[in-house]
C-alpha cells in the first residue's frame, strides 16, 4: 500500500516504522506526514503520543481515533516550512456527510530528547 502521508513510498517504508516506534521522525516535517497518516490509518494512540505531553490534556485517544474513523483522509501538501519546527500544510478529507473537505492549518513542533512533539496549530484559510 502506498503510504498516505503522499511521500511516493510504501507505507511500510515510510509511516509504518514510526508508528510502530521502530524509529521516530527525524523533522517536523516527517511527524506533521506520519500524523497525517495516523488520521488516515486511523491510529489515535499515535496521534495522542506524538502530541507535546504538556498539550495531551486538550486531547483524549477515542476523539482523535474518532476523528480519523468518520472521515476519509485523502491527501496531504506539504505548502511551507518556514522554520525547522513549523510546517504549513493543507490536508485533503471527505467529511462523514461525504463532503470534501480541505483542512489548512501552520502547525508548530517541538523537540523534546530528540523526539518530535505536535504542540499547536493555527487554521489558516
Amino acid at each position: 500500500m502506498t503510504c498516505p502521508c503522499c511521500s511516493g513510498k510504501s507505507y511500510e517504508d515510510c509511516c509504518h516504522l514510526y508508528h510502530t516506534k521502530e524509529k521516530f521522525p527525524p523533522t517536523a516535517e516527517a511527524l506533521m506526514r506520519s500524523r497525517f497518516s495516523a488520521f488516515a490509518i486511523p491510529n489515535g494512540e499515535y496521534l495522542w503520543e506524538t502530541t507535546s505531553p504538556g498539550k495531551r490534556k486538550f486531547h483524549n485517544k477515542k476523539s482523535l481515533q474518532e476523528w480519523g474513523e468518520i472521515n476519509d483522509w485523502t491527501k496531504l501538501e506539504i505548502l511551507d516550512t518556514p522554520s525547522m519546527n513549523k510546517v504549513e500544510f493543507q490536508a485533503f478529507y471527505t467529511d462523514e456527510d461525504g463532503n470534501p473537505q480541505v483542512h489548512h492549518e501552520l502547525s508548530t513542533f517541538k523537540t523534546i530528547q530528540n523526539r518530535w512533539y505536535y504542540v499547536s496549530g493555527i487554521f489558516l484559510d
